[in-house]
């Protein structure tokens, strides 16, 4: 069985796969387009991140494809229906680094309540401004999880350890051994200090935060967009930044990856980052160990 890893894998990963008996490993990252296009098709088995886009007419030329993993969770990067549609079957790696974002998420919310980047950029232009950058606790806040999945679940354990008070919107009935309340998402909205999108980008999640949700917000909020591009509508978010609205909006995912919305990118009130949630190095050992495992059974090897 021929496998193309076209994304970064841990070495780990790589070397457990070519390990087994029968697999062909090819890794052969940073491909455009065009060039996938063309190599696909030479393949049983794909590995991707985020990285790699399985759009339809790429799947379309992949005449021997029959499996796809995404060593992570997110699947908005594969077009599913056309997937389905050839017999494409496609798997991910929900469970492997749900620690890693959630982590992520509350080292996050701690940066915005003591302003640790804006006074970090500070002392780096050899300022000394102490007083400018009085912050808050976490302690006592309400905490909104947008997305009480996996992730989201891992983030109210933390948050409320931390004692913050823990809400929670799903667009599913959740059942949870977390001590956190389920509400409204414009309960959600009105009542939280912080809130922290957890959840795939889908018809349904797309600019499920806009100008009426922000209105919604009280002021002097923080929200946090560790999921996916697009579920926060940029646009509306400028906006209510410009008005001065909230105390901060932190950005690891944008609409468009490499981000070209500079106007929102320098705001002095936007933390933005570079896609980093699952980017340590427990998790994505994990996923790739993952990665093998599902390959390994898919081919029953």
């Amino acid at each position: 069985m021929k496998i193309l890893i076209s994304d970064k894998l841990p070495e780990t990963a790589i070397g457990e796969l070519k390990k087994i008996n029968g697999f062909e490993i090819t890794v052969k990252t940073g491909m455009t387009p065009e060039e996938l296009k063309n190599e696909i098709k030479n393949y049983d088995g794909i590995v991707i991140r985020s990285a790699t886009k399985l759009r339809a007419e790429i799947l379309e030329a992949a005449d021997n494809l029959k499996v796809v993993v995404r060593a992570g969770i997110g699947l908005d990067n594969v077009d599913l229906k056309k997937a389905e549609e050839l017999n494409i079957k496609v798997f991910n790696t929900p469970t492997a680094t749900s620690i890693t974002v959630a982590e992520y998420t509350i080292g996050l919310m701690f940066a915005a309540a003591r302003m640790i980047p804006q006074a970090y950029s500070s002392m780096k232009e050899h300022k000394w401004e102490k007083k400018k950058f009085g912050g808050t606790e976490l302690y006592g806040k309400t905490a909104g999880v947008i997305g009480f999945g996996r992730i989201g679940r891992e983030v109210g354990r933390r948050e409320l350890a931390l004692g913050m008070n823990v809400i929670f919107y799903d667009i599913f009935d959740i059942k949870t051994d977390v001590s956190a309340k389920q509400v409204d998402l414009a309960t959600l909205l009105k009542e939280s200090d912080y809130v922290s999108m957890h959840l795939p980008l889908t018809d349904k999640t797309r600019n499920m935060i806009d100008k009426k949700e922000f209105e919604l917000m009280k002021e002097n909020a923080v929200i946090i967009n560790v999921a996916r591009g697009g579920t926060i509508n940029e646009k509306s978010l400028l906006e209510t930044l410009n008005n001065g609205k909230l105390k901060a909006a932190i950005l690891d995912v944008f609409e468009t990856e490499p981000p070209t919305n500079y106007e929102l990118i320098d705001h002095p009130r936007v933390i933005p980052l570079p896609h980093l949630g699952a980017s340590a190095k427990e998790g994505q050992e994990r996923a790739g160990l993952e990665v093998v495992r599902i390959l390994k059974e898919f081919f029953n090897k």
